[in-house]
């Protein structure tokens, strides 16, 4: 048998064999350090994940997480909680609310009702509109359609209602942590 570029296929040793070879430089012809181990060319092969081993120079385990990056991390999370319960951020939360409930209860309603009325009565879902068209072919269509209409709305109303106040927010909050670690980067 020939593939379709013309070559035979089936004899293990071409492109298309199911056995990959192996194209690089060869594991065990690596050169060997001063501590009879392999050394690879990787710069990250010898590389300890961090906290695992690690020392700080006392010969004692290093931690984990530097605790002068704990305090820094204090601070900035009382930053948080403060816009969190700012006005400003109440209202883009209340405007995202009271757009995406309504919307996602009519799109399960809607999801819903088309499932149970294909189950339930397949006669009215068997039913012609035009053609080979039938009225389970529209409702699947319009599943697809609403389903566009709605993402379009939500991008809508995120552009006009929230997006702009978010990003103040967003901003004020970047620079009250900023002040926090004294100064700009």
């Amino acid at each position: 048998m020939q593939s379709s570029d013309g070559r035979p296929r089936g004899h293990g040793d071409g492109p298309e064999s199911p056995v990959a070879k192996y194209e690089g430089p060869d594991p065990a012809s690596a050169d060997v350090g001063a501590s009879g181990r392999p050394r690879y060319d990787d710069p990250w092969y010898d590389a300890l994940a961090s906290g695992w081993g690690e020392t700080d120079g006392t010969g004692s385990p290093a931690p984990v997480v530097p605790p002068a990056r704990q305090e820094r991390t204090g601070d900035a999370a009382e930053v948080y909680l403060e816009v969190r319960r700012s006005a400003a951020f109440q209202e883009v939360r209340s405007r995202y609310r009271r757009f995406v409930i309504p919307g996602l209860v009519l799109s399960l309603t809607w999801y819903v009702g088309y499932v149970v009325t294909a189950q339930t009565a397949p006669g009215l879902m068997a039913r012609p509109v035009a053609g080979a068209v039938n009225v389970a072919m529209v409702a699947g269509i319009g599943q697809f359609l609403t389903t566009f209409l709605f993402t379009w709305a939500y991008a809508r109303h995120a552009r006009l209602r929230r997006d702009r106040a978010a990003l103040d927010l967003r901003w004020n909050t970047q620079e009250l942590t900023r002040g926090l670690r004294g100064g700009a980067r």
